[in-house]
């Protein structure tokens, strides 16, 4: 990945299965984390639900399962945007077990921005579409 964001991330017991290691849900949740992070940093404050004039929908969720993790394993997780367009961003994500040294999964998620009374698509905020092409100046 050029220019990722990176977090740390806990695997909690709340978040394991029945298998003992990581409910494979708890993967998204992960990203998702390290994901609000990385716009937080690039200006989009994800906790501001009701200033905002948009909604951000997640439509797409995908993850290729590499290796395990265990409550108490702290995974290295790096986001990134991969792909911007007008109203929507593909962003990619790793996940690192530094406890197995092994990349345990990786994936994508794909955010459309939508005006929040017409639920329809809207354009990328400016500020925050500039923040992302600043970063990341490849997908220009």
């Amino acid at each position: 990945m050029a220019n990722p964001y990176r977090g740390t991330i806990k695997v909690r017991f709340a978040d394991t299965d029945a298998n003992g290691h990581a409910f494979f849900g708890s993967y998204f949740v992960f990203a998702d984390e390290v994901l609000g992070e990385y716009w937080s940093e690039m200006g989009l404050d994800i906790a501001d639900v009701v200033g905002p004039d948009f909604l951000t929908f997640t439509v797409n969720a995908n993850m290729d399962f590499l290796g395990e993790s265990l409550a108490g394993d702290v995974l290295e997780v790096e986001v990134q945007t991969e792909r911007v367009g007008n109203s929507s961003l593909v962003i990619g994500f790793v996940m690192h077990n530094p406890r197995t040294n092994e990349t345990i999964g990786r994936g994508s998620f794909t955010y459309v921005f939508v005006d929040k009374l017409t639920r329809k698509s809207c354009p990328i905020p400016a500020d925050f579409k500039a923040s992302v092409l600043a970063r990341h100046p490849e997908l220009a």
